[in-house]
């Protein structure tokens, strides 16, 4: 007898979003490449049973085979997707490796950048990585949209961090202007792109608390509440959560 779980499942998703560094088919192409080979990478599978055509192109036999079982076996094999997505980059085309050389951080024929021409993308986070561009957030699901086949989508990260100053007196490290901008520019993009049709049925800030950050431990903070890691782990709300409060309010 099969067991039912009556649930849902569903997989979450790292992602970025990608534009041209400048108008061309080259770099057109790059944009593509970078997010086939972070985001359709998983996404085609599940959708089409295979990996990106442009993938099976630039990796050759490299790339591992699908057999007709487990391409069927994959295929709409989810109920949801989430997303954890912060930022978009730029991308231009870059020439393929010699042969010694080849590696996942190569096969894209990608260059990616936060930065065009000095200038940054958007305002600068804590980490290196992480730029405020929000319209990327409604571009990026609405491609999904058209080309995914609009599936179920929660949005399970999306924020913004500050350093982690221990000489700011607490009332001052509770003042995240920054961050309330980015939510609430992210949120106005994502209400742009349900409107559009995206099929987005959830949102969780990144994050409710700070707390220990991959790389970066305790060097950066990405909560709503601050968290005191001197006096044992003391919580204070930032101003960002109490504009959160307020948002949920209306």
């Amino acid at each position: 007898m099969q067991a039912v779980q009556g649930g849902k499942i569903g997989i979450s998703l790292v992602l970025l979003w990608f534009l041209p560094s400048s108008p061309s088919k080259s770099n057109n192409d790059a944009a593509r490449h970078a997010f086939d080979f972070i985001f359709g990478w998983f996404m085609d599978p599940l959708v089409g049973g295979d990996y990106p055509l442009s993938m099976k192109g630039l990796v050759g036999n490299r790339l591992p085979r699908f057999t007709k079982k487990q391409s069927e076996m994959l295929k709409g094999a989810f109920d949801f997707i989430g997303l954890n997505y912060y930022t978009t980059y730029y991308a231009a085309n870059l020439p393929p490796a010699n042969g010694l050389n080849i590696s996942y951080n190569t096969d894209s024929q990608a260059n990616i950048s936060g930065v065009r021409n000095g200038v940054p993308i958007g305002p600068q986070a804590a980490s290196p990585w992480l730029y405020m561009y929000p319209r990327g957030f409604s571009e990026l699901l609405l491609y999904i949209k058209e080309n995914y086949g609009n599936p179920t989508i929660y949005i399970t990260e999306n924020g913004f961090d500050e350093a982690n100053n221990m000489s700011l007196p607490l009332q001052e490290a509770l003042k995240d202007d920054a961050r309330i901008e980015y939510h609430h520019k992210h949120l106005l993009s994502l209400l742009s792109a349900i409107r559009d049709g995206a099929n987005v049925k959830g949102y969780f800030a990144w994050s409710l608390l700070d707390n220990f950050e991959w790389a970066y431990g305790y060097t950066v903070r990405f909560g709503l509440n601050f968290i005191d890691y001197n006096d044992g782990l003391k919580r204070y709300p930032k101003n960002s959560a109490r504009w959160f409060k307020e948002f949920l309010k209306n």
